[in-house]
């Protein structure tokens, strides 16, 4: 435990100051192994986080403000961006020749000035509209939130988890400025029908935005691996600007994405620009003024030493591990994939109603491996998500005879099963009803605490196991889990001294 606040009011030593993060890290889950199926990409290259925390380094101080006192910050930038749109049907003897982009720090930054971009491109629309299927991911949602810009959601089919193109035609209205497609969708792993929703976007005259942030590299890889990757890309014409993240599987450390569009013009509106104040004259291409240079280099470090064919080989092991995964699911009775594998993420539901999900997850993290549970969602049942990295592919056998074991557990402690009154409560509360009061009443009786997780007089933060707390979100509606999140990571974030 830490005791004391961030600013000792002596200096420590540095082996101190590295014992303390050290000892903080240890509580955090594993970001290498290949036994963490979210929230981080380990490509088991040896040798490649000591050379990027080296680039890192080189690169931590320049300061992307000024691309003129930092022409190699430029550089770098120019060679991600030119290499991504290559990758992405785009460059030179393609349909696309003029991409150009940028640099953000990340798949939500990336989509939020992809919507800005499409705005403001039409200042005469006062209400202005996106399109995007149910499944986008839920940063188009925080860009309308952000940006006043109205999200218009088309549902899914409950079988296929891809949305209908004429149902994307008929939801474009002339305030529409720009419609979305994934490749593939974060939560199932399914690519959209993209050139036909690229296709109707270009009729209406609408911009089409490839969110290819979890995908965009690893789908050509695939394709030249011979995959049946269907098209998504700049080799669309309909398609005006994709989005794919360094930092997931091109396996640069966090966080880099790039934002590319298909010309010159369509990217202007992207710029922020001030010279009416008496500073120097702001220009940014991006969100952030101030950027570290240090994500950047460390990108390009690793782009350079992994080349084409490292990419290659990483994708067939993630291929592999991908159908290993995938047979030990089909293995398993009560076990079921909610879709056929199409990239990189396996996606699993149960047949049997009395084989608890949420258990399911527990008993796997018991036996340390770190899924992630999705909660169900207008029709589409609950599932849990795996995304599946190279480092995966000699821990497939292990993963197999878990499964089992853990399935074999879940049916012995049998589903979560919440006390009525807590049902009810959960079902009849608005968000506007919380009050903090009541938000730490209920998380701790839920065994989910305000106290530090090594401090024995009080509980952890976030328990052990997840069940009860994943049942009860679940039963609650979107709004009202929302305010519970929002209350809960509220209570998380606060300075160490204001929790006792």
């Amino acid at each position: 435990m830490i005791d004391e606040d961030g600013l000792p009011v002596r200096g420590l030593p540095a082996e101190r100051v590295l014992e303390e993060v050290r000892a903080l890290r240890g509580g955090d889950r594993p970001t290498h192994g290949g036994r963490l199926f979210a929230l981080v990409f380990d490509p088991a290259v040896p040798g490649l986080d000591a050379l990027t925390a080296s680039a890192h380094a080189e690169s931590a101080h320049v300061n992307g403000l000024d691309p003129t006192a930092f022409p190699s910050l430029v550089a770098m930038e120019n060679a991600l961006v030119g290499a991504a749109a290559r990758l992405l049907g785009g460059g030179p003897g393609t349909d696309a020749p003029e991409v150009v982009g940028a640099v953000t720090s990340g798949g939500t930054e990336s989509l939020i000035l992809a919507v800005k971009t499409a705005r403001d491109a039409h200042p005469e629309i006062a209400e202005p509209r996106i399109v995007v299927p149910a499944t986008a991911h839920a940063a188009f949602a925080k860009a309308g939130h952000y940006l006043r810009v109205a999200v218009d959601m088309v549902p899914v089919s409950a079988e296929t988890l891809r949305p209908d193109p004429a149902a994307v035609a008929a939801a474009i209205r002339p305030e529409t400025v720009l419609v979305g497609a994934s490749a593939p969708g974060y939560a199932h792993g399914v690519i959209d029908p993209v050139a036909e929703i690229a296709a109707v976007a270009a009729d209406a005259g609408v911009r089409c935005h490839v969110d290819a942030c979890f995908g965009g590299w690893t789908l050509p890889w695939l394709r030249r691996l011979g995959e049946p990757v269907p098209a998504f890309d700049f080799a669309l014409p309909g398609v005006t600007s994709i989005s794919v993240d360094l930092h997931k599987y091109a396996y640069a450390p966090k966080g880099v994405s790039i934002l590319l569009h298909r010309d010159p013009e369509l990217r202007k509106p992207q710029y922020f620009a001030h010279a009416d104040w008496p500073g120097y004259t702001m220009i940014n291409p991006v969100i952030a003024s101030t950027r570290s240079g240090g994500p950047i280099a460390a990108a390009y470090a690793t782009l350079r030493h992994l080349g084409e064919d490292g990419y290659l080989r990483l994708a067939a092991a993630t291929r592999d591990a991908v159908n290993g995964l995938a047979d030990a699911v089909r293995a398993t009775p009560g076990l079921r994939l909610l879709a056929e594998p199409e990239s990189t993420v396996i996606c699993v539901a149960a047949t049997d109603p009395e084989l608890d999900l949420f258990v399911l997850v527990d008993e796997l993290d018991a036996r340390g491996w770190h899924t992630q549970p999705q909660l169900a969602y207008a029709g589409l049942p609950r599932n849990v998500h795996l995304s599946v990295t190279a480092s995966v592919a000699p821990l497939v056998a292990g993963f197999g005879a878990d499964l089992a074991d853990a399935v074999a557990a879940t049916r012995a402690a049998g589903p979560v099963r919440l006390p009525a009154e807590l049902l009810a409560l959960a079902r009849s509360l608005t968000p506007e009803g919380l009050t903090p009061d009541l938000v730490a009443g209920l998380t701790a009786g839920l065994g989910v605490g305000s106290g530090d997780a090594a401090d024995d007089a009080s509980p952890a933060l976030v328990p052990s196991r997840m069940a009860v707390v994943n049942t009860l979100l679940e039963a609650a509606p979107a709004a009202l889990r929302e305010r519970l999140l929002v209350e809960f990571v509220g209570l998380m974030q606060r300075p160490t001294w204001s929790r006792h």
